[in-house]
């Protein structure tokens, strides 16, 4: 397959999914309820999360990414993995604008001047001394700021869980500067070096995946909790079910009426 096949593939995806799934925008926290069952491509989800979590991961990324960390040094390690986060700064510094976040997007401008210059294209950290922490706003959260819903679930195969918003935002976010200009095989190691860094950091979590009951609802799940999350900077409204609520209403009803022997 060719370099330019890719991306086609994935709008394919994209389009087919949004088709399928009706997307629209009312009511943000009406659009969170209904994403968390949101799943009509469930019957080809499911294979694919199966031959992602069962063989791909299992046979092919979990081993690498743990050769790479028992055998690259910390320090290279932690090097690369600046670098590789310090190219989406810029990408922040336009997500944080376009939802208002003055403060973010002012952290990110200063994070990348200093960590490009001072910290060698950002193998270094400085800015982190200053106490400018990294707060990576995506072109997907963007969207969700303003209303528009997850769309459909999607599990690309190998990459694992994503949905019809998140992937139109990681479309557009290729092609902020500096990614836009950066030859496909430097990128190929761009993400390859994150990616890495991301499967090595589930280890903790990994277990939990393999308990659970049905380890595609649970990945589901969590995956929109964690959306919502960063959709709201950590602060999800709480989401009340009228039906349960409802339902307990009526019972203590009920319950008061009933007469006391």
């Amino acid at each position: 397959m060719s370099v330019k096949i890719l991306p086609v593939v994935k709008i394919i995806i994209v389009l087919a999914s949004i088709i399928l799934s009706g997307c629209s925008s009312t009511n943000a926290v009406d659009q969170q309820q209904a994403n968390a069952i949101n799943d009509p491509l469930e019957s080809i989800n499911r294979p694919f999360w199966t031959f992602t979590w069962e063989y791909a991961d299992k046979y092919a990324l979990k081993p690498v990414a743990e050769g790479y960390v028992n055998y690259v040094p910390t320090d290279i390690r932690t090097g690369l993995h600046n670098a590789a986060l310090n190219l989406n700064e810029p990408s922040a510094i336009i997500n944080s604008l376009l939802q208002g976040k003055f403060s973010s997007a002012a952290k990110s401008t200063g994070r990348f001047l200093l960590n490009s210059t001072i910290g060698l294209l950002g193998i270094f950290d400085p800015a982190s001394d200053f106490g400018w922490g990294r707060e990576h706003e995506e072109f997907g959260e963007v969207l969700g700021k303003y209303g528009v819903s997850d769309g459909a679930y999607l599990v690309v195969p190998v990459l694992g869980p994503s949905s019809v918003r998140e992937e139109v935002g990681d479309y557009v976010d290729r092609y902020y500067w500096p990614l836009a200009v950066i030859d496909f095989w430097p990128n190929v190691v761009r993400s390859a070096i994150i990616g890495l860094e991301s499967r090595a950091a589930l280890v903790d979590q990994e277990q939990l995946i393999r308990n659970s009951i049905d380890s595609y609802e649970f990945v589901k799940n969590a995956y929109y909790q964690n959306m919502r999350y960063k959709v709201y900077d950590g602060n999800p409204p709480i989401i009340i079910n009228e039906d349960d609520e409802a339902d307990l209403e009526a019972f203590l009803e009920e319950f008061d009426e009933a007469p006391i022997e």
